[in-house]
């Protein structure tokens, strides 16, 4: 994977294929939309219809993509009134959705070590990500880091992989990637056994601090999450000089870059600019968004 550049946005009516709860209000959704499916990239989302008698759409980052299969998931957490009537779809029923939609993460060759961090509801598009690079014979070189102030929504045990520079208690890891031969390490504010006890960013700070130099010039960093998180991370990377490319949060209404109303400001060779993160990003440069030196 060396970009993601635009692709068509495609509207399918969906079927349900299935739809499990997980702790804390959170679901994994799947359906049935062969054409998101094939032109999905990771760090991209769609826009979904809760629910037939809810106008407005609401926009999930999308968790996997098998374009073999025409299969699309997301993950997703109940936050209001649109994802609570989502959550009460079934299998079998049809969803409109409209996507996929948004440029993705691109990656590097010249930077073969990818860090990938990823905070609450910016989980999904790190395991895309994550499973991408794998099927690519390049899992071995991610490290994936996650947090969560609520329960993580897979299960977790400790890892098999050994990644030099995390602190020794920090073994909890995801068996999906673990699995998969993809290091993962968890933190929580929760206390959960295994994972730790702070910020996801502090685990990017110990792996990073304890790089030689000849490999922290390999580094680059991709992060989705709060946007806090993801200040951190832009000011993480910038203190070691590394790339680091980030996924922005912001509400939409069209999700297609008629409205307007998800524009930051975005730094470029022609100074400042309003960008729409629905179809300019929601992936940027996080030294773009965010600055630093």
């Amino acid at each position: 994977m060396t970009g993601a550049g635009r692709v068509p946005i495609l509207l399918e009516d969906a079927p349900i294929l299935s739809h499990e709860a997980r702790p804390a209000d959170q679901y994994v959704l799947r359906v049935h939309a062969p054409g998101c499916a094939r032109h999905a990239t990771p760090g991209s989302f769609a826009h979904l219809r809760c629910d037939p008698a809810l106008p407005m759409r609401r926009p999930l980052s999308i968790l996997r993509a098998d374009p073999a299969s025409g299969r699309v998931e997301f993950l997703y957490k109940v936050v209001g009134a649109g994802t609570r009537m989502l959550a009460a779809r079934r299998a079998g029923e049809t969803i409109s959705l409209l996507g996929p939609i948004g440029r993705g993460f691109e990656t590097h060759p010249e930077y073969p070590r990818r860090l990938l961090i990823g905070g609450g509801v910016g989980i999904p598009p790190m395991i895309f990500l994550a499973e991408t690079l794998r099927a690519r014979g390049q899992g071995a070189s991610a490290l994936v880091l996650m947090g969560s102030e609520v329960p993580f929504p897979f299960p977790v045990r400790p890892s098999r992989i050994l990644v030099p520079g995390i602190p020794p208690d920090a073994i909890a890891a995801l068996p999906l990637l673990d699995d998969l031969g993809i290091a993962s390490r968890l933190a929580s504010g929760r206390g959960e056994p295994g994972c730790h006890p702070g910020h996801v960013t502090e685990l990017a700070a110990h792996w990073l601090a304890a790089l030689p130099p000849e490999a922290l010039a390999q580094v680059e960093v991709f992060a989705c999450g709060p946007t806090p998180m993801l200040e951190a991370c832009a000011a993480l990377a910038a203190r070691y000089r590394v790339p680091c490319q980030v996924s922005l949060e912001e509400f939409m209404a069209c999700a297609v870059g008629g409205c307007a109303g998800c524009v930051v400001p975005v730094r470029g060779p022609a100074g400042v600019a309003m960008r729409r993160v629905c179809v300019d990003g929601p992936v940027f440069d996080a030294h773009a968004v965010f600055g630093g030196p």
